[in-house]
C-alpha cells in the first residue's frame, strides 16, 4: 500500500485495540487464572490462557501484519532506447545459435582447447571466489529473512544474593532459580525488513550473474592466450625457418669470401641479417615461455605444474577452423543474454529497495515480546506448577528527532540509486558497442586475412624467382635479401592476422553472452 491517506486512524484503532486486550489479559493474570489449580488436569508448564483473551490477541496481530503498508517505490525496469528487432537480429536464427552455445569454444573444433577451458572453469582461482561471493550473499540473504521471523530463546539461572548488613533497608540473603523461554518479534508494519530481504535477494541475483561474467571472461581469455600460444609457435617455426636459411647463406658466402669470390661486404651484410634473426627467435622463444605461463595460471596449474607441465597443443593455427557465417546484426533479446547487465540491474534493484527501508525508519516500530517458564527459590521446587510464570509485552518506537540523520540516509539510498541507474544504462550501451565492435573487426579481420595469403604467396614466388636469378648472377645479394626480408615479415603478418581473426570470433561470443539466458538466475 503506496498511499498513507488515514493512516493514523487506522494506526490508533489497531494500538488501541491491542492494548485493550494486553489490558484485559493483564487483569486477568491478576486475578490468579495463570496457574491451574489443583483440581484442574496439570498440564507440563502449568499455564493455561483464556480462549476469549488468546483470539483477540490473534486477531489483532493478525490485522497488523496484514494491513502493514511498505513504504518507498516499487522497481520498475529502466526505460531504454533499443533498437528494433529485425530479422537479421532473430536470435533463433541457424547462424546466430552456434556463437550462442554454452560452450561457444567449440565453434573452433580443437580437442586441445576443449580440455583447457574445462580444466579453467573446474579450477580458475576467480571462478572459485565468484562462487564463495554467492555462497556469502546467500547467507546474507538468509540473515535478512530471518529479521523477518520470531525469535525464540531459552533461559536458565541460578542467583544467590548476599545482602550488606549496613544498609537502611536490609532484605536479607535470597536464592533464586529461573528457567524460561521467551519469543520476540517485531511487526513488519511499513516492510523496513521485506525491503531488506528484497535487497538482500538483488544482491545475491547480482553475485549470482557477477560469477557468470567472471567465467565468461575467464573462457575467453584462455581461448585468446591458447590462439597466442598457437601463433607464437608458428612465427617460431618461421623464423627458426628463416634463421637456418640465413646460416647456411653466411655459411656459403664465407667461405666464397676467404677464396675470393664475394666481396667482404656481402659477408657482412648476412651475418647482420642473420643476428637479426636470431634475435627474433629468442625474443619469441621468450614470450613463448611466459604466454604458457599465463595460460597455465588460468586454468589454476599449482607452481609444481607450472615447471613439469607444458600446454597441450591442437591444431595449428591455418588448420583451426574459423566459422564463416557470423551474424550480421544484434539479437533482439541481447540484454537477457549479457550477464554484466543482469549484474547491474540486481543492483540498481537493490539500491530501488533500500530506500523503500530508509523511508521505512521515519515510522514507528512495534515489537511483542513474551516470556514463559519457571521461577523457584528451591531448585527441588522449580518444575511444580506453582513455580509457573508468565510474562507478555508490546512495545512501540518512534522516532522524534535525529538531527536530520534519518532523512540523510533516505538521501544517500536515493543517491546511491542514481548511481546504480548510471551504471545500468551505461552497460546496456557498453554491451551494443561491444556486439557491433566484434562484428565489425570479424568481418575487417577476414578480408584482412585474404589480403595478407595473397602477399605471401606472391613473396614467395618472387623469393623463388630472385634465388635463380642470385644463382645466375643476375642480382646480387642485397637484392635476395630484401626480397627474403619482406617475406619473413609478410608470414609474421599472416599469423597474426589469423590470430586476430579468431579472437574476433572470441569476442564476439563473449559479446554475445556466451549461451548464458537470464532464466538461469531466477531466485525461487
Amino acid at each position: 500500500m503506496r498511499e498513507l491517506t488515514g493512516l493514523n486512524k487506522k494506526l490508533n484503532f489497531l494500538f488501541s485495540g491491542f492494548l485493550r486486550s494486553f489490558g484485559a489479559l493483564n487483569e486477568w493474570l491478576h486475578h490468579g487464572h495463570f496457574l491451574s489449580n489443583a483440581s484442574a488436569a496439570r498440564i507440563y508448564v502449568g499455564i493455561q490462557l483464556n480462549k476469549i483473551h488468546i483470539q483477540a490477541l490473534i486477531l489483532y496481530v493478525s490485522v497488523l501484519l496484514l494491513t502493514g503498508c511498505e513504504v518507498g517505490p516499487d522497481y520498475k525496469a529502466p526505460k531504454l532506447d533499443l533498437p528494433p528487432a529485425d530479422a537479421k537480429s532473430n536470435t533463433t536464427a541457424k547462424e546466430v545459435q552456434k556463437f550462442m552455445s554454452q560452450k561457444w569454444w567449440t565453434v573452433f573444433h580443437d580437442i586441445s582447447l576443449d580440455k583447457l577451458e574445462t580444466m579453467a572453469i573446474e579450477r580458475n582461482a576467480s571462478i572459485k571466489l565468484a562462487i564463495e561471493s554467492i555462497n556469502e550473499a546467500r547467507a546474507l540473504a538468509g540473515v535478512s529473512r530471518a529479521e523477518l521471523m520470531p525469535s525464540v530463546e531459552m533461559k536458565g539461572s541460578a542467583d544467590k544474593t548476599y545482602a550488606s548488613k549496613n544498609t537502611t533497608k536490609p532484605f536479607g540473603n535470597s536464592l533464586d532459580y529461573l528457567g524460561r523461554a521467551g519469543v520476540s518479534y517485531e511487526i513488519d508494519l511499513f516492510g523496513k525488513y521485506r525491503k531488506a530481504n528484497e535487497a538482500a535477494r538483488a544482491n545475491l541475483l547480482s553475485s549470482r550473474a557477477a560469477k557468470e561474467v567472471v567465467m565468461l571472461t575467464v573462457t575467453a581469455d584462455v581461448a585468446k592466450s591458447y590462439f597466442n600460444i598457437r601463433a607464437l609457435d608458428a612465427k617460431l617455426a618461421i623464423a627458426r625457418r628463416t634463421l637456418q636459411s640465413r646460416e647456411e647463406s653466411y655459411r656459403v658466402h664465407k667461405s666464397r669470401f676467404r677464396n675470393g669470390y664475394c666481396t667482404e661486404l656481402d659477408c657482412l651484410r648476412l651475418e647482420a641479417e642473420m643476428a637479426s634473426v636470431k634475435t627474433t627467435v629468442l625474443d619469441l622463444e621468450s614470450s613463448l615461455e611466459k604466454a604458457e605461463l599465463a595460460l597455465s595460471i588460468l586454468i589454476g596449474n599449482s607452481p609444481r605444474e607450472f615447471m613439469s607441465k607444458k600446454i597441450t597443443r591442437g591444431s595449428s593455427l591455418e588448420k583451426l577452423r574459423i566459422p564463416s557465417d557470423v551474424p550480421n546484426g544484434i539479437p533482439s533479446d541481447l540484454i537477457a543474454r549479457r550477464p554484466d547487465i543482469v549484474e547491474v540491474e540486481g543492483k540498481l534493484i537493490a539500491a530501488n529497495a533500500r530506500i523503500g527501508e530508509a523511508k521505512a525508519a521515519h515510522f514507528p516500530s512495534i515489537s511483542l515480546t513474551s516470556a514463559f517458564g519457571f521461577e523457584s527459590k528451591s531448585l527441588t521446587n522449580l518444575f511444580s506448577s506453582d513455580s509457573g510464570m508468565l510474562k507478555f509485552g508490546g512495545g512501540l518506537s518512534l522516532p522524534i528527532f535525529s538531527g536530520g540523520k534519518l532523512s540523510a540516509l533516505e538521501e544517500v539510498a536515493k543517491i546511491r540509486y542514481r548511481k546504480a541507474l548510471l551504471d545500468y544504462t551505461g552497460a546496456v550501451k557498453v554491451a551494443f558497442r561491444e556486439v557491433l565492435d566484434s562484428l565489425v573487426s570479424r568481418r575487417q579481420n577476414r578480408e584482412i586475412v585474404v589480403s595478407r595469403t595473397r602477399q605471401v604467396n606472391a613473396l614467395k614466388r618472387s623469393y623463388s624467382i630472385a634465388l635463380a636469378q642470385k644463382e645466375s648472377g643476375l642480382i646480387g645479394m642485397l637484392d635476395l635479401l630484401d626480397v627474403e626480408r619482406n617475406l619473413l615479415g609478410a608470414e609474421m603478418e599472416l599469423v597474426g592476422a589469423l590470430q586476430n581473426n579468431l579472437n574476433a570470433v572470441v569476442d564476439l561470443c563473449k559479446a554475445l553472452g556466451g549461451g548464458w539466458t537470464k532464466d538461469a538466475l531466477k531466485l525461487n
